[in-house]
């Protein structure tokens, strides 16, 4: 028996001479196992608890989260899960998972040897769960793919907690690069730009385009987070692509917990306003969330629908994410090919063209 047990997880085995492996970990925000009461407030609990997501003092919000939040909480938000949930289960777990896939198959189509898997920052499939079983299955380069294309210290910081947390109880820690931000990646702004369009083709266009985002507190602009400026680049930059001008488009921010200010204007007495003000149709995108879920499907295609049509308004449309769109896809791929830049992904030749080349290369400078 050991003196002392080690701070640092067991190494997988190793064989000298083995090929090195690079990896993409695809990381979106997490999700219930289910929409039942208990699996909600297990989510709940993780995600609540992280101080990226909540920045008051740490006694003060563990007793209000315990001892009210999630008393009440998790059986209202079960319901709102159960209204979006499919026989497969969460969208965004199913969204996220198929992103990975296409991502690996889009890699590998093109001659990159990348193994690409999917991590959720809260809840299951985590981020530790991924990285240990890339590291048992050789990977040696990870490259931290976030889901979030503008960058938050809510969300891509506290992605980028997890793997520290994780690399700091591993001995031989991978070679890691992040990819912070892709709010303005023009590749990122056409996908949007194509979705828009051809939802317009298929239904027409409405008279007012709304942009939601999700909102965080107020405070967090002022104490330097990005995110409230690369919300507004990406708008101001699919606005631009779509051929509209400023009366044209609203940019508006979802999803408030607590009392505390948010980032304004915010989505749903937006919505209700123009619906008051004469506005007639409404679409509704949502350019900060890559894949479609509780947030989209539930909070806008139904609660903020119902709010703009209960004001007045005739008809609210909601343009669903990027999920598996061939162009959001091939635009993944192209933004994971430049961050992968310099690391070997491409098949290496077999021996036999290796000494060939090296043959050839001998002989011409023998001539020379």
């Amino acid at each position: 028996m050991p003196l002392f047990k080690s701070p640092f997880a067991k190494e997988p085995s190793f064989n000298h001479g083995q090929t090195p492996k690079t990896a993409v970990l695809f990381c979106n925000l997490g999700t219930p196992d289910s929409p039942s009461a208990p699996d909600v407030r297990r989510f709940l609990a993780e995600f609540l608890s992280d101080p990226r997501v909540v920045e008051i003092p740490r006694l003060l919000w563990l007793m209000i989260l315990h001892g009210i939040i999630l008393r009440t909480r998790p059986k209202k938000s079960g319901e709102k899960y159960a209204s979006i949930w499919t026989p497969e289960g969460s969208p965004l777990k199913l969204w996220t998972e198929k992103q990975a896939k296409l991502l690996q198959g889009w890699l590998g189509q093109r001659g990159h040897h990348v193994m690409v898997r999917y991590a959720m920052r809260y809840g299951s499939t985590s981020i530790a769960s991924q990285l240990d079983a890339l590291k048992a299955e050789g990977a040696t380069r990870v490259l931290i793919l976030s889901a979030y294309p503008q960058y938050s210290a809510t969300t891509t910081a506290s992605v980028f907690d997890s793997v520290y947390a994780w690399a700091r109880r591993t001995r031989n820690i991978p070679e890691l690069r992040f990819v912070n931000r892709y709010h303005d990646d023009p590749r990122y702004i056409a996908a949007l730009e194509v979705s828009v369009r051809r939802y317009w083709k298929a239904h027409g266009q409405a008279d007012q385009l709304v942009m939601s985002f999700h909102g965080v507190p107020e405070r967090t602009l002022h104490l330097g987070d990005p995110y409230h400026c690369e919300c507004m680049k990406t708008a101001r930059l699919l606005a631009d692509q779509l051929g509209l001008v400023k009366q044209q488009y609203r940019v508006t921010f979802q999803s408030r917990l607590g009392r505390a200010k948010w980032l304004e204007p915010y989505t749903e007495p937006t919505l209700k306003a123009m619906a008051k003000a004469g506005t007639k149709r409404v679409d509704v995108i949502c350019p900060g969330f890559t894949s479609d879920c509780l947030e989209t499907l539930e909070e806008i295609a139904m609660e903020g629908k119902e709010a703009f049509l209960k004001a007045g308004g005739k008809e609210l449309n909601y343009i669903p994410c990027l999920n598996d769109d061939a162009v959001w896809i091939t635009a993944l791929c192209e933004i994971s090919l430049q961050h992968l830049s310099g690391w070997p992904t491409l098949e290496a030749p077999d021996a036999a063209a290796l000494a060939a080349s090296r043959v050839a290369a001998l002989s011409l400078g023998a001539k020379q």
